[in-house]
């Protein structure tokens, strides 16, 4: 299980408050800081997390930790009946609801707030489930994806996208010098939460990847676990079924 890292150190609010508060917080610039941060790379991932999640043909799609609605806006794009977006942070839906009026989409996508350990679905309710960037927030990590497992459809495809470290050289000590001391000196330079870039890196680097993610999707439940690290390995896209 990963360590619990909390954005506030000091603060006596659990995980789950704090994560909200930093990201209502940095919700303003956080697109275009990220844009920053990992050089725009991003975008090519959650290219091929659509890619994969199209390719089953799913009628509804539910895209937790959706943020400011990247992913969620994506797969607008395609024939898919149902889109949901979902987040803890009201602050980031926001930002994620002006987008889609300006693109007349808002037919196709709905934007919740809530908390993914306790999600507001039936059993059974979506073909598809994606996370990306989110699972190393999670107050309870076993608990949260416990809750993906029962809201997904039985065959169901289930794509995360998340931060990993490289364990090859120099990228494993490159990643290491840009986390450490870049990806922090950003945040704090365009950032109006000084901490919150320091917890997005620290957090990335204590969080379970490769196969030992497959292996807790595996104790939840889930079925046929891969993974396939990205760009030397600074991120993995993992998928697995129900």
């Amino acid at each position: 299980m990963s360590e619990k890292v909390k954005p506030y150190k000091e603060s006596d609010l659990n995980k789950k408050q704090q994560v909200e508060k930093m990201f209502d917080t940095i919700s303003g610039n956080y697109d275009g800081l990220n844009r920053v941060i990992s050089l725009g790379i991003d975008r090519k991932w959650r290219k091929r997390v659509v890619k994969q999640v199209v390719a089953i043909r799913p009628e509804s799609v539910l895209d937790i930790a959706t943020g400011t609605g990247d992913l969620a806006i994506s797969f607008a794009e395609h024939s898919i009946s149902k889109i949901v977006g979902f987040d803890l942070s009201e602050g980031m839906l926001e930002v994620a609801r002006k987008k889609v009026a300006t693109q007349n989409i808002a037919d196709k996508i709905e934007f919740l707030q809530g908390d993914s350990e306790e999600m507001p679905f039936e059993d059974n309710s979506f073909d598809a489930i994606t996370v990306a960037f989110g699972v190393r927030n999670f107050e309870n990590l076993e608990k949260g994806l416990s809750e993906i497992l029962r809201v997904l459809k039985p065959g169901g495809l289930f794509v995360v996208l998340e931060t990993s470290v490289p364990t090859k050289f120099p990228f494993k000590q490159g990643y290491y010098f840009y986390s450490k001391s870049i990806l922090p000196l950003v945040g704090k330079l365009f950032s109006k939460d000084k901490v919150a870039y320091n917890y997005l890196s620290e957090s990335a680097s204590v969080f379970p990847y490769g196969e030992s993610f497959n292996n807790i999707l595996r104790k939840i439940g889930f079925k046929e676990v891969k993974n396939n690290p990205q760009t030397f390995g600074v991120a993995s896209i993992y998928t697995a079924s129900k």
